[in-house]
């Protein structure tokens, strides 16, 4: 005899078998005991969650001669015969197929004869959202007036496709995603019954790759157990078989990006593709990996939202203590990207190495969570002593970093160090005319705005102070900003050792009319209150 995969092998075939929908489950034995059933079901919910099994132990139910407690007693010849499928009055349709008019005039055409045997003729529409619109016309006035010995069951993966009008004449019941506790104890109970030895870690890990669905975790399992047929079936087994990594990879991976270590990341990549992993899988599975991070960083009972043991929970709860909120969620919007571009990609590898990249060097992207992780590395390296670019002066200015060695410290005392001028009219002037030489000092979104911002001096006030201008409304985050405005006024002491008070504003906000960009004679002439003659030079001749 050929071999039964798992999934079809253990379907349940009574009620009291289905695992996760007990919310359905107790609905429909209650109408199968009280003789209130309805006429037309529509089951709703992903793949492997049980509709099309409920389907059928719903039509046993409502046929069975000697139902038991409202579930069918899988005795009786009428439940025997529709086990086997060989019954006239249980008739499956698979709606992706046979989605035309013409199959549902069928129907229509069928119902008019009772059942040969048993009380009623069960339709199970399948994948019913393939219908077309003219098939879910001709469905709809047989659904709202069948005969009373005919049931309809509509199965869909996706009820938003179902017509209102066929959705308001069926009893609706959502299928729940089943929990890793519930598949995993139903692997646990079938394992024993095929006395097929396999670690607890194994079976939770499967229950978790079967994403909600009960038939997903079992055909999982079913691969990794053919795999290592007659063997104990353990964790790292299950990891090797179905391409995944484990966490103290993730938690390797995440020290080196967070370290900007690029090489140790593309050597890590590239053991795990040498050891036959899957990119797409390793992907998703280091999003999943961070996501349970965040969660403990942001969530005060972390337990309860994570289906984690407390061994990984502490780890987690380690791991979380080295990475902030921001960085993590620039993390997870990367990879969520990559995942999306990696399904039409051909060069996978290549889009992953720059995935990482892009995690290591937060420069090379412009959105505010990678600015804040590049403040975040400055800070670090800050912290850690590390020296940073000097600042190159202005020309005409010898400025305080003008790239000279270090003289030896002397042992006896220095003198105070003298506190700068404030800047002349013609030290603002010659700010301006080497203005792209401060904005190349600046990085990111603020470096972007300050390219297109003019700087200007309110001559007629005689202040010591640099307006600086943005003409993009986006700005306003920058002009609200106290630590830019304290980075511009530092930028310009290094550079010209003059102090100078910067005011940053929207041009459209611009309360100060009489601003202007004047020259350095303009200045003059206002400050001295006198004309000024420039005398030409003569002719050689």
């Amino acid at each position: 005899m050929s071999y039964t995969a798992l999934y079809r092998k253990f379907r349940p075939d009574t009620f009291e078998d289905v695992k996760g929908q007990d919310h359905i489950v107790t609905t429909l034995k209650n109408q199968i005991r009280a003789d209130r059933i309805g006429h037309a079901f529509l089951f709703c919910g992903t793949r492997g969650t049980g509709k099309t099994t409920v389907a059928k132990i719903l039509a046993k139910a409502v046929n069975c001669e000697q139902p038991v407690d409202g579930s069918p007693c899988n005795e009786c010849p009428t439940c025997k015969a529709i086990q086997a499928g060989t019954s006239m009055n249980v008739i499956e349709i698979d709606a992706a197929s046979n989605n035309g008019v013409d199959n549902i005039r069928e129907i229509r055409e069928e119902v008019t004869y009772r059942p040969t045997q048993g009380k009623y003729k069960v339709y199970i529409i399948d994948e019913v959202h393939m219908l077309s619109a003219g098939a879910f016309n001709a469905l709809l006035k047989t659904l709202e007036e069948p005969p009373s010995y005919v049931i309809f069951i509509l199965a869909t993966t996706e009820s938003h496709k179902i017509p209102v009008t066929i959705q308001s004449r069926c009893q609706r019941y959502d299928f729940h995603r089943i929990s890793i506790d519930t598949i995993a104890g139903r692997l646990r109970e079938l394992m024993e019954k095929e006395q097929i030895p396999v670690e607890e870690k194994a079976l939770r890990y499967v229950a978790k790759a079967g994403d909600g669905s009960m038939r997903d975790a079992l055909s999982l399992l079913d691969q990794c157990i053919a795999f290592y047929l007659g063997q104990e079936l353990t964790f790292d087994k299950v990891l090797e078989v179905l391409g995944t990594v484990d966490t103290e990879v993730f938690s390797k991976l995440l020290r080196k990006v967070l370290e900007q270590d690029v090489t140790s990341c593309i050597h890590i990549l590239e053991d795990l593709l040498v050891n036959g992993k899957e990119l797409g899988q390793f992907v998703n599975d280091f999003t999943w990996y961070l996501r349970n991070l965040l969660l403990v960083k942001t969530s005060e009972d972390a337990e309860e939202v994570l289906d984690v043991s407390s061994e990984n929970l502490k780890a987690l709860q380690e791991e979380s203590q080295l990475i902030d909120t921001d960085t993590l969620m620039r993390y997870i919007r990367v990879l969520s990207e990559l995942s999306n571009n990696l399904r039409n990609a051909t060069q996978k590898r290549v889009l992953v190495e720059v995935g990482l990249i892009k995690l290591c060097k937060p420069a090379m992207e412009t959105n505010l969570d990678s600015v804040l992780d590049r403040l975040r590395v400055l800070e670090e390296q800050m912290e850690k002593g590390i020296p940073m670019a000097a600042v190159q002066p202005l020309p005409g200015y010898a400025g305080r970093n003008d790239g000279s060695p270090a003289q030896p410290t002397q042992a006896v005392p220095s003198a105070p160090e003298k506190k700068p001028e404030k800047a002349a009219p013609e030290d603002l002037q010659r700010i301006k005319e080497n203005w792209k030489s401060i904005v190349m000092q600046t990085q990111g979104m603020f470096k972007t705005f300050l390219t297109t911002a003019v700087p200007k001096y309110n001559g007629n006030t005689g202040e010591n102070k640099l307006y600086v201008e943005f003409s993009n409304d986006l700005a306003q985050t920058c002009v609200d900003d106290p630590d830019k405005k304290q980075l511009l006024e530092s930028l310009i002491l290094q550079m010209t050792g003059k102090t100078v008070e910067v005011e940053m504003l929207l041009k459209k906000t611009n309360m100060h009319q009489d601003l202007a960009e004047i020259s350095v004679d303009d200045i003059l002439k206002q400050t001295v209150h006198m004309d000024i003659v420039v005398e030409e030079e003569p002719d050689d001749e």
